[in-house]
């Protein structure tokens, strides 16, 4: 900062008593100079420990405008894949930045007779520009089956880590794969065959007629559907999302109104969640779960559900801070008849109360809320009885197990303690017709 011209300097201020605007000056200097100091140490600090601890969180802190942009913050540029390596060639799309070091990747292959560059292709600079590099592939035969469209996938993975014009740029640690229809159906069983994949992403994955059991599946898994399409039917893709198993992060968002084919042109409502899915599990960047935990703009989505806090692989499993007692649950059908509660019965250390939030032809979405007694407790269980034939697929801010029609949830890390009359709230899906269960709750 330089002084003004006629300033005295700094000694000479200091020696004698200074007149009136020698002394507007001084104040003036010590103002401005705590204002930098301030303000330098506010910006800086956050951002440096953060860089510290996560090298592959880039840009600036993410708002629900700004994931929601056709544009990231990121120039990119693109160049044409020649036929080979395993598969048809393709587009890549990739940051042309080169000083924030390596960059996740994403595969992503079209769907049964289509082609990626007339069906995908806009996705690819839209993806690159939130700082991904985008491979989309035309796969050797327009007739392939999900199958070889997983083989291609892989194939495709390979050439753009070890043979590439781009390789140098990839992150070969940080990969991913996405589809659409037969490709959405081989982009998961490409996740069963290479569980190294950091998540995989299924649009309308699939048709009815193919067996798609995501029982055994490592990687991060979201499924995107659209709520009127009768090619992939939403009870199809419930059938592969009740499929997938709790140990591993998943989601599920429905599109309301949209068809099979919506996924073939730009889709506002589908970036806005896909963008910060690849965010946190391509670039560990934990900035991006307020926007899926819950769901930040349910816009245009008849239906969510999910295993927030959707924490990646290799990440602490609690929270950082204090979490609340209760995490919103997942947005619920499009249509859901009034909440129904079973008062729970009087006395003992704890109560637990349970209401049906929301129903669907062979689904519902529960909640129960536990309530210490008059004095504290640290740690609570609740036993409910499922013998109309329900069964709990997903359970968050709790810990299931089941024994023949006893559903069991224990309390997880952070809501165990409660202090008297304290309460918290669990949630869960569940097939089936709504239960009218009296849960019982004992602690520890």
């Amino acid at each position: 900062m330089e002084l003004p011209a006629d300033a005295p300097s700094l000694p000479e201020v200091r020696g004698r008593a200074p007149s009136a605007p020698r002394l507007r000056i001084v104040t003036w200097l010590t103002a401005a100079l705590a204002l930098v100091l301030g303000l330098t140490m506010a910006m800086t600090a956050p951002r440096a420990a953060s860089a510290a601890d996560n090298p592959y969180q880039r840009g600036p802190d993410p708002t629900l405008a700004s994931v929601a942009a056709s544009r990231g913050p990121f120039a990119t540029t693109q160049a044409t894949v020649p036929p080979g390596n395993g598969f048809n060639g393709g587009y890549v799309y990739y940051p042309t930045d080169t000083s924030l070091g390596t960059w996740g990747a994403v595969a992503i292959v079209p769907g049964y007779s289509a082609l990626f560059a007339n069906e995908e292709a806009w996705m690819g600079p839209w993806l690159a520009s939130f700082g991904f590099v985008v491979l989309g592939i035309e796969t050797n035969s327009r007739n392939d089956g999900a199958d070889a469209r997983a083989t291609q996938l892989l194939a495709a993975l390979d050439y753009l880590t070890q043979s590439s014009p781009v390789r140098n740029r990839v992150d070969p640690n940080r990969l991913s794969v996405m589809g659409h229809s037969a490709g959405g159906a081989g982009t998961l069983m490409a996740a069963l065959r290479r569980p190294s994949l950091k998540t995989a992403v299924g649009l309308a994955p699939g048709a009815p007629g193919n067996s798609l059991n995501m029982s055994t599946t490592k990687v991060p898994t979201m499924l995107i559907s659209g709520q009127n399409d009768g090619t992939v039917t939403p009870s199809y893709v419930q059938g592969i999302y009740n499929t997938l198993p709790a140990s591993v992060e998943h989601a599920w968002a429905e599109l309301a109104g949209n068809d099979h084919l919506s996924f073939t042109r730009p889709n506002p409502t589908e970036m806005r969640i896909l963008i910060p899915w690849l965010k946190i599990f391509l670039d560990n960047d934990t900035r991006y779960t307020q926007f899926l935990c819950p769901l930040a703009d349910s816009t245009g989505v008849s239906r969510y559900n999910s295993t927030c806090p959707l924490v990646p692989p290799g990440l602490p499993t609690s929270p950082p801070t204090t979490p609340p007692t209760t995490t919103p649950p997942p947005t619920g059908p499009p249509t859901s008849p009034p909440p129904t509660t079973t008062p729970p019965p009087a006395g003992g250390a704890c109560t637990a109360t349970y209401r049906t939030v929301g129903s669907w032809s062979g689904g519902f979405q529960g909640e129960v809320t536990v309530t210490a007694g008059s004095a504290a407790i640290n740690g609570w269980t609740v036993r409910l009885d499922l013998s109309g034939g329900q069964s709990i697929s997903q359970v968050w801010n709790g810990t299931l197990s089941t024994s023949g029609s006893t559903a069991t949830v224990r309390n997880v890390s952070y809501n165990g303690s409660l202090a008297a009359a304290g309460s918290t709230t669990f949630g869960f899906l569940g097939s089936g017709a709504p239960p009218a269960p009296t849960p019982t709750c004992t602690s520890p």
